[in-house]
């Protein structure tokens, strides 16, 4: 007996049960893509999985958010910093009157601008509890991709209704953005790389360093 016919036979010794051949009848899945996890505290779990990513995590009511992303900054040692368009303005006076230097990126900023820019402020689209990976799919506020890669520090405003619990379901909320195909960019904390012997490398491939101030409903 050749190696296809041993297969073969095995298959059809494994399958002589069954007598239903529609596989969807015979085994019936009851479970539906994006159907959120039965998370106890999504936001609890949320903040875990960000923090174990040694992103700091700062959690404020809507009225402190500006005071808050200044707070983030100000621990990151931060001087200049780029503003997507967007990005709500009561939140940019606050930067403004904080005294950092702000720089729009209309005209659109070089890599090299980018690159000497201490840190970049945006919004997000979901975030996703179960990973704790935030998404961006650079609708207002967030800005175009190289924003959120060349500056060292990235400030990230997660509001608490955005999270949910996990890929699946956050997958649902960036369909809108993925019909109208926008880029995706997937944080999961600051950017870092190990070698073969674990020596941790940080700012490969982004921002070294990710602060994110969730913002209470």
């Amino acid at each position: 007996m050749s190696a296809r016919e041993e297969v073969l036979h095995r298959i059809r010794r494994a399958t002589k049960d069954v007598t239903e051949p529609d596989p969807v009848v015979d085994v019936p899945v009851d479970w539906a893509y994006g159907r959120p996890l039965g998370t106890e505290d999504v936001i609890a779990d949320f903040v875990e999985k960000v923090e174990d990513y040694k992103a700091a995590v700062r959690r404020c009511a809507p009225d402190r958010a500006a005071d808050t992303i200044v707070e983030a900054l100000q621990a990151l040692d931060t001087k200049s910093i780029v503003v997507p368009a967007g990005f709500p303005e009561p939140w940019v006076t606050a930067l403004s009157e904080a005294g950092f230097t702000l720089h729009s990126d209309d005209p659109q900023l070089t890599h090299a601008e980018l690159n000497a820019i201490d840190a970049v402020v945006t919004t997000a689209a979901v975030g996703m509890a179960d990973s704790g990976t935030i998404a961006l799919d650079h609708g207002e506020g967030q800005g175009r991709r190289a924003l959120t890669l060349l500056p060292d520090r990235h400030i990230c405003v997660v509001h608490e209704y955005q999270v949910v619990s996990d890929v699946p379901e956050g997958i649902a909320r960036l369909a809108p953005g993925l019909r109208e195909r926008r880029p995706v960019t997937w944080l999961s904390g600051g950017s870092a790389t190990s070698d073969i012997e674990l020596s941790r490398v940080e700012g490969v491939h982004g921002p070294r360093h990710l602060s994110v101030v969730l913002v209470a409903d």
